[in-house]
Parts: structure tokens; C-alpha cells; sequence
């Protein structure tokens, strides 16, 4: 009788050790898609802060249908390199072409590890639309 009472307790070890690793993987997994989600609202965000700028003229403190003026500060209107809670966001580039040819890229780098490497999402921002890419 003890040595089968010894099994069953060994069975429950290891079934909830096996529980416990799923368990984290899963945790894991949801935090580094709810922060890629999170990113890629804010950059969503910024795109149409960025567009905003866009259209406004110069007089008012945009870009007078030209994105060459445009500094991370002047959408996120506060630092030159713009943290939130979901991550950190740069402007990859400005102000190439004009008109309808006329882009703007923003990078959004998260808070979470995904294999290794932190969650990153860039947005290439046109006067019409604009585009997000997921890179890890």
C-alpha cells in the first residue's frame, strides 16, 4: 500500500509540474501579444497625429502638406523620443518625396521579450493612409 500511495503522490508531482510550465508559457505569450497589440495602437495613433501635422500648414505649426518638418515632439508633443507604458517610438524616417509620395516611418519598439527579443512594429504613414507591419 505505501509504495503505490508513493507512486500516485510522485503522478501528482509531476502532472502539476507539467500544469505549472504550461501555465507560464501561456501567461508569456498573452503578454507579448497584448503588448504588440498595444504598440500597434500607438502607432496607429502617432500615424494620425503625424498625418494631422501633415495637412496643417506651416503658420500653424505643421508640415504644409510635407512630413521633412516632422520630429517624434512635435506628434507626441512632449519629448524628442516619445515612452509610454507599451514601449518606446521613433521616426525611422521623414519627409521622403511629396504629394502622394510623401512618407513618414515610425518605429515602435515594446516592453516584452519575444524569443529573446524585444516586440517591434513600424508604420509607414502617408498623407492618405497608412500601413502597420509587425517585426517580431
Amino acid at each position: 500500500m505505501g509504495q503505490q500511495q508513493l507512486l500516485l503522490v510522485l503522478l501528482g508531482v509531476i502532472v502539476i509540474s507539467v500544469a505549472v510550465a504550461i501555465g507560464i508559457t501561456m501567461f508569456s505569450d498573452s503578454a507579448v501579444s497584448t503588448n504588440r497589440d498595444a504598440l500597434v495602437s500607438d502607432l496607429q495613433n502617432l500615424a494620425t497625429r503625424a498625418q494631422q501635422f501633415y495637412h496643417r500648414p506651416t503658420s500653424m505649426g505643421g508640415g504644409g502638406n510635407s512630413f521633412n518638418l516632422l520630429t517624434t515632439g512635435s506628434i507626441a508633443l512632449l519629448t524628442a523620443t516619445p515612452t509610454d507604458a507599451n514601449g518606446s517610438f521613433y521616426i525611422e524616417t521623414a519627409g521622403n518625396g511629396s504629394g502622394i509620395n510623401a512618407t513618414v516611418v515610425i518605429r515602435g519598439v515594446g516592453t516584452e521579450l519575444n524569443n529573446g527579443a524585444p516586440v517591434a512594429a513600424r508604420v509607414f504613414v502617408y498623407p492618405d493612409r497608412d500601413s502597420v507591419v509587425s517585426l517580431n
